[in-house]
């Protein structure tokens, strides 16, 4: 599927955007009508103009800009799907653009550009080659197209649908065909176009996601990863407005950029988890390795969540790998309906976007973190030309994946007395119950049939289906809820054929010049039933032809496997090496012979981490018994294990002079002692002075400390002042002291 660029034709300018019916059938059904209409410039006017068979009211059919926003962003790209509700159909379409209240029939009217999706579907007008129709008539149900957003600076755009549908031609100004945008202010840049209204529906809902990757190398050949390619396990939830999982506009938390990077699902999970008032369900399905395979051989992996009126919303995200930090999956996708009900089924194609972390532009690109770190956004085919998604032209990037979700029940009473919408009724109610008993005994929609039950031949599938609501008079619901089918698999098995796996990559040429030979291998997956040899072959060979000897730039051996972790938990480094084969004679090589990759295991526990004891404080009392205390602060909580903190506080006592009652007495009594201290430090101050035979000066101060921490030691001196005559020299002389100090730890 190649997305085609419209044709290069007009300036991009606010518009009116029209779904009308394919011209070709229009004018077969509605000649007359067209012949009254004025002719103007072209075909584009007289399409607006074309009126059919009017319709008010109808719902059956829809008209749906992804992420239903009320603004558009200049520039922006924008998928736009035209449905109908089964077991409705149409025939044509017509999609083109205009600016708000112009009649479309001067090229000035005219903007915006389109992008074609599949050719198969739909192509550009011929005569009207800013429009875009089917490109053949037959019955549908759904079709997509890329619109382009105009520049800045022209106001609003309005999208209207009109369909053919036997021979009648729907032409609609309001209603579910008729869509309203207007131009994003640029002061709101990142934030969510449209605000997330409250639900007022009632009970909860249960809903299933099923996940369809069809990102393969037929769909994206450019650079693909042949043997590591992979989707990693989802994660998500339902959740309330209150709690933002990942947005557009928005920056990765560390569980988002744990699975954008390292396909890791813990972090997030942990995250999620941590909001538990705010969410419902934990959504989680298994990783795909690879990350294609046929539905016959593989099922698509799916959950099941449940939605309430405060946790309406629904995220999830699972990582495409290899890749820097590229992701698909829905942001706060609101499964609450404007008339109180629960959204009956969603499915929606996903393209890639860019979590913002690592600045990585192939699949398989050395990590390099982008500091600092970008917001999330959608890969565009223009980022880089180095991309597997670079497109010269600028068109959209082919949808990697699909996810449907299908509401399979709903529990409590229900507050919308009238059903959701038309396409609830018709998917909720069977064409054979509604001539059944007046429909009083009300079903389900039929759940999605259950892989078939071989893998090979003919087998059974079944699918069910639940009472909605039961017959006011009591009685018992007649209907099945169950059925079942036979189904094939591989039509031509037989009891002597053998069920073989897809064929494996090939493996590397033999010859690393010249001519050379290649081979790859497949297995029995399941033997003949009848017990007989298994005749289909398990390996295949054919040549290969690499670059001339002689111009042979550089040889290098494979890549090494890649080492074990350079840790034992949390974030490591790993690394895998190759070698130079090629003689220096041959060329210089520029080949890089190391790639170093991150690597995730799990959390290391982190102890508790306090800081030092503060000092002691003065005692409480300033006479008799009392206590001080001393703290210290946690700078780290205990993680993953770690050990606990222990005490923050001490306190031990203090004892000061005994308290007197007399507070005269007591003050006399104090003087006396700071008499008394005063007289005691004049006289050892004076003893200290005199040594025999000479007079010393007092102690110097102590030096500073050696040592922060760990054990240092201070110095003090007292020199000689006068030596008397009767003195010896060996004992009047200078003296030093030594003390330890700050003998604390590091």
């Amino acid at each position: 599927m190649r997305l085609s660029p419209a044709p290069p034709r007009l300036s991009r300018s606010p518009a009116l955007l029209v779904l009308a019916l394919p011209l070709a059938a229009a004018l077969a059904f509605s000649d007359e009508t067209l012949d009254k209409v004025p002719k103007s410039e072209g075909y584009c006017s007289r399409i607006l103009r074309a009126q059919g068979t009017r319709r008010e009211g109808y719902t059956e059919f829809s008209l749906r800009v992804e992420g239903d926003p009320d603004f558009y962003k200049p520039g922006t790209s924008y998928r736009v799907t035209l449905s109908a509700a089964p077991p409705s159909y149409f025939r044509g379409f017509t999609l083109i653009a205009l600016k708000e209240n112009r009649e479309g029939d001067k090229e000035e009217d005219h903007a915006g550009t389109f992008q074609i999706i599949d050719e198969e579907e739909t192509q550009f007008m011929s005569n009207c080659p800013v429009a875009v129709t089917e490109s053949t008539p037959r019955r549908r149900t759904r079709i997509q197209v890329f619109w382009v957003a105009p520049p800045a600076g022209t106001g609003c755009v309005i999208l209207k649908a009109s369909i053919v549908q036997k021979r009648i031609i729907y032409f609609q100004d309001e209603g579910s065909l008729t869509k309203k945008l207007c131009e994003q202010d640029s002061t709101f840049d990142g934030v969510t176009d449209k605000p997330i209204l409250d639900c007022c529906a009632c009970g909860t809902a249960k809903y299933r996601l099923t996940f369809y990757g069809n990102w393969s190398e037929k769909t994206h050949p450019k650079d693909y990863p042949r043997r590591a390619n992979h989707w990693s396990a989802i994660i998500g939830g339902s959740h309330s407005k209150n709690y933002v999982l990942w947005e557009y506009g928005g920056y990765a938390s560390e569980g988002v950029k744990q699975v954008a990077e390292l396909g890791s699902p813990v972090k997030m999970e942990e995250e999620i988890r941590q909001q538990s008032d705010e969410v419902l369900t934990v959504i989680k399905a298994k990783a795909q390795w690879p990350a294609w395979q046929p539905l016959n051989v593989r099922a698509a992996p799916s959950a099941e969540f449940s939605v309430d009126r405060t946790r309406h919303l629904m995220s999830f995200l699972t990582m495409m790998g290899p890749s820097p930090d590229w992701n698909v999956g829905l942001s706060a996708e609101d499964l609450c309906t404007k008339e109180c009900g629960w959204v009956q089924k969603v499915v929606q194609d996903l393209i890639p976007w860019d979590a913002g972390t690592d600045s990585g532009v192939t699949y398989e690109s050395p990590n390099k973190p982008t500091i600092p770190q970008e917001k999330i956004r959608p890969l565009t085919s223009l980022d880089h030309p180095q991309s597997p998604f670079y497109d010269p032209e600028g068109g959209s990037i082919t949808q990697v994946a699909r996810v449907v979700i299908e509401r399979i029940a709903r529990k409590g009473e229900q507050c919308n007395i009238v059903p959701d919408n038309v396409d609830d009724i018709v998917a909720d109610l069977a064409p054979e119950e509604k001539d059944e008993d007046g429909s009083t005994c009300t079903m389900s929609e039929w759940i999605t049939w259950s892989p078939c039950s071989i893998s090979c031949g003919m087998g059974m599938r079944s699918r069910e289906r639940y009472v909605k609501q039961f017959p006011e008079d009591g009685s018992v619901c007649t209907l099945p809820t169950e059925e079942t089918e036979k189904c094939t698999v591989n039509e031509e098995c037989s009891p002597s054929s053998c069920l073989m796996t897809e064929w494996g990559e090939w493996d590397e040429c033999s010859a690393t010049c010249g001519m050379g030979m290649k081979k790859r291998h497949r297995m029995v997956k399941m033997s003949p039933a009848d017990g007989s040899m298994c005749k289909a072959e398990t390996s295949q060979a054919e040549k290969c032809m690499m670059p001339e000897c002689h111009t042979i730039p550089c040889l290098l051996s494979p890549w090494s496997e890649w080492s074990d972790c350079s840790v034992t938990c949390g974030k490591g480094m790993r690394t895998r090496q190759r070698m130079l084969k090629s003689l220096a004679e041959l060329g210089d090589c520029n080949e890089e012979l190391e790639q170093v990759e991150k690597c995730m295991l799990p959390e290391c526990p982190i102890d508790c981490e306090l800081t030092e004891w503060s000092q002691w404080s003065e005692c409480n009392k300033s006479c008799g018994k009392g206590h001080i205390i001393r703290t210290r602060m946690i700078q780290m909580e205990p993680q993953f294990g770690g050990a606990p903190c222990p005490e923050t506080v001490q306190r031990k006592k203090c004892r000061i002079r005994k308290c007197l009652r007399n507070p005269s007495l007591q003050k006399l009594r104090w003087r006396e002692a700071r008499e008394s201290r005063r007289s005691e430090q004049l006289r050892e101050e004076s003893e200290g002075e005199q040594f025999p035979g000479c007079r010393m000066r007092p102690w110097t101060a102590w030096s500073e400390c050696t040592k922060l921490c760990g054990g240092g030691i201070q110095e003090r001196y007292m020199t000689v002042k006068k030596r008397f005559k009767s003195s010896q020299f060996t004992s009047c002389k200078d003296k030093k002291e030594i003390r330890a100090c700050n003998v604390h730890p590091c």
